[in-house]
């Protein structure tokens, strides 16, 4: 799992993309012309992608990393993850918080739902927004994940996913309420600023 010390360095970068581009209010996410994309984290600098490196919680193998891109209201997703059960779904959310403290990832609290709807899968119109679905892991227990999401954005104002955490679960998502009965979280990355230049 990641150091506290890492987890508390993510949340203030995180904090400071946000209140750094005046975005603290509504009226200026309202304003015309108002380009979210270009959001800085330090003067001169423009995320152009987030990253979570997943860990496994404890007594698990689950590991891989993690991409968010966003074009044009989508927010791309590209993962490679290894450490799951071999020819198994696995469910993957957007949890709440990005606290990499605890050893089982439950401090990542639940799903992140700012809209307060029901649980579902993708393709559902209404649906927690960090609810991902299933990844599809192969015989070798590793999977590439691909995903397009609108309900989402890295930055803001539509469900910012920046600072937040990324969970793997032990079993699929089967869409049942209230979260899709996936089981424990046996990967955690909390959602960052990727380098740039990397």
């Amino acid at each position: 799992m990641n150091k506290p010390l890492s987890v508390a360095a993510s949340l203030l970068t995180a904090a400071y993309a946000v209140f750094s581009t005046g975005c603290a209010s509504s009226s200026c996410c309202d304003a015309p012309g108002h380009d979210h994309k270009s959001h800085a984290v330090a003067p001169g600098q423009v995320v152009k992608q987030l990253v979570a490196v997943v860990q496994p919680t404890a007594g698990n193998k689950c590991a891989g990393v993690v991409r968010f891109t966003e074009v044009d209201g989508i927010v791309y997703i590209y993962g490679e993850i290894s450490g799951l059960t071999p020819n198994q779904q696995h469910a993957m959310h957007i949890h709440e918080f990005g606290d990499a403290t605890s050893t089982d990832g439950t401090k990542a609290g639940g799903h992140y739902n700012p809209g307060e709807q029901p649980h579902g899968l993708p393709g559902v119109e209404t649906r927690h927004a960090g609810d991902l679905g299933n990844i599809q892991a192969d015989a070798e227990g590793k999977t590439v994940y691909r995903g397009e999401f609108k309900n989402i954005s890295m930055l803001g104002p539509k469900n910012p996913i920046i600072g937040r955490g990324l969970v793997i679960h032990a079993k699929p998502d089967d869409g049942g309420q209230p979260v899709g009965n996936a089981g424990p979280r046996i990967g955690f990355g909390t959602i960052g600023v990727a380098n740039p230049k990397q």
